[in-house]
């Protein structure tokens, strides 16, 4: 987005400029033809009074000019005798405004410096516009629109027309379009708002900066004292910065009612289950031998007890556990040798079973995280893969560090899953796991993989389940790089 509105800012003025140089364009050929007829119109006046008259007084050609005269322009006629040749140049017979004798040798150096005289010259059929801007002597800038030949009895007379500068600044005669006065005015203006954009595009990124930094800190240690708006830089941004203060506020306020509410529905659950669990005791004992029916039934009230135990612990845990990612200070944790510590344990635990461990791990990946939350998923896992593998299978895990992502592998050579319920797996209270006594209730409560995918996504990571072509289980785990 930042590319397309650079895009955008440097790409406006060039359009702009052509649209506003073709409007100047098509400006310019409307006064050029404008000012072109006008002077033909002025030549074919002058024609009737010139062509038969044997002599002009000077005063009496500047009167024959004056009345085509006026709004800037400034007539200049031209004579050079007939038979005179190229060598006897042109003479300054008449001008309106009217030009005073000492000024026509000045006007006549002016012509000649640019030009204009040798033009006249060599070519009495000079009809062509002109667009020449000059300076006179006296510092007064014209511009030269056209020349226009008149051919006399008494010969070449040229009709040259100027006009001056300050009444054609609407258009570039004599320049180019850059050089007019409304671009270069644009131009600075267009470059004072540039510097001005610029100049708020830098505050609103050293703000935003320093809004990262806080958030980096509240992610990091979120019971701390970082607060947005102490160190918000820019006042625009200061509603803001108090919004996110009240967000994090909040978040405190939600972790602990999470456990504390956790904490309560367990004390208050857990009592009268050991309430229930004790007088238990006592029937059970009352039983009749042989009674079946009341057999099982005290076995099926002390199973329901166990699993409704175990699901209260699990959701005590889980209560903690997702007030810690919100207020537990993050750190980089060593998911090397988180696992290697993890794997040593399994193998301990699983020793009847004599389950073979095997691991390729990259070295010294780390992942931003709550203390205790990976020990949680990658124990979760391992159990999960213990309970299903047969006694001598192999469990393989696999840490894969890349650019982009870090992935964790675990891979068990059980029974694996039914692929029509592969992806209910992650469910809360789904569990496959192997009858646990004669009565044929689970051994547990099904909440170990709907954790890890809990504090999974909580890392902004995914998890998923695959099966084997052979047999067996893979659990894999994907987690984000965080940056520090």
């Amino acid at each position: 987005m930042l590319i397309v509105l650079v895009g955008i800012f440097v790409a406006l003025p060039v359009v702009l400029y052509g649209q506003f140089e073709e409007a100047d364009r098509r400006s310019h050929e409307l006064v050029t033809e404008s000012l072109r007829k006008q002077d033909w119109l002025v030549a074919q006046a002058l024609e009737t009074q010139l062509m038969d008259r044997k002599s002009l007084s000077p005063a009496g050609l500047n009167a024959t000019l004056a009345p085509f005269a006026g709004d800037g322009t400034v007539l200049k006629l031209m004579f050079q005798p007939r038979g005179g040749g190229a060598a006897s140049g042109f003479y300054l017979v008449g001008s309106a405004p009217y030009a005073a004798a000492n000024q026509i040798d000045a006007e006549l150096a002016v012509l000649a410096r640019h030009g204009i005289l040798k033009s006249l010259a060599d070519s009495c059929s000079w009809d062509q516009p002109v667009e020449l801007r000059y300076q006179q002597s006296d510092g007064r800038e014209e511009i030269m629109t056209s020349a226009l030949p008149i051919q006399g009895k008494l010969g070449c007379w040229v009709l040259v027309s100027t006009n001056n500068s300050t009444e054609l600044l609407s258009t570039t005669f004599g320049r180019p379009y850059w050089q007019t006065d409304a671009v270069r005015m644009a131009a600075v203006i267009y470059l004072a708002f540039a510097a001005l954009a610029v100049l708020m595009a830098l505050r609103m990124r050293g703000a935003l900066r320093q809004f990262r930094r806080v958030a980096r800190e509240v992610r990091s240690n979120p019971v701390g004292a970082a607060a947005f708006a102490e160190r918000n830089t820019l006042p625009e941004l200061a509603s803001v910065a108090a919004d996110f203060d009240r967000l994090v506020r909040d978040l405190h306020r939600a972790a602990a009612n999470i456990r504390n509410s956790a904490e309560e529905t367990a004390h208050s659950v857990k009592a009268p289950l050991a309430i229930i669990q004790s007088a238990l005791q006592p029937l059970k004992a009352v039983v009749p031998p042989g009674d079946k029916r009341l057999e099982r039934s005290a076995q099926l009230i002390e199973t329901a007890l166990e699993r409704l135990s175990v699901q209260i612990s699990a959701a005590q845990r889980l209560g903690n556990d997702t007030a810690d990612f919100i207020e537990a200070p993050k750190l980089w944790i060593d998911l090397t040798g988180l696992l290697t510590d993890a794997l040593q344990n399994a193998g301990d635990i699983s020793l009847d079973k004599n389950i073979r461990f095997v691991r390729h791990l990259d070295s010294d990946v780390r992942v931003l995280a709550p203390e205790g939350i990976l020990d949680i998923i990658v124990e979760n896992i391992l159990d999960n893969a213990i309970s299903f593998s047969p006694s001598g299978s192999t469990i393989t895990t696999t840490l894969i560090d890349t650019a982009g992502r870090i992935d964790l592998l675990i891979d068990d050579q059980g029974p694996g899953v039914d692929a029509g319920k592969i992806d209910r797996i992650f469910d809360r209270h789904f569990s496959f796991r192997p009858p646990g006594d004669s009565a044929g209730l689970p051994a547990h409560a099904g909440l170990g993989l709907w954790i890890v995918r809990h504090h999974v996504e909580a890392l902004n990571g995914t998890v998923s389940a695959s099966n084997h072509p052979g047999g067996g289980l893979r659990i894999h785990v994907c987690l984000p790089h965080n940056i520090a």
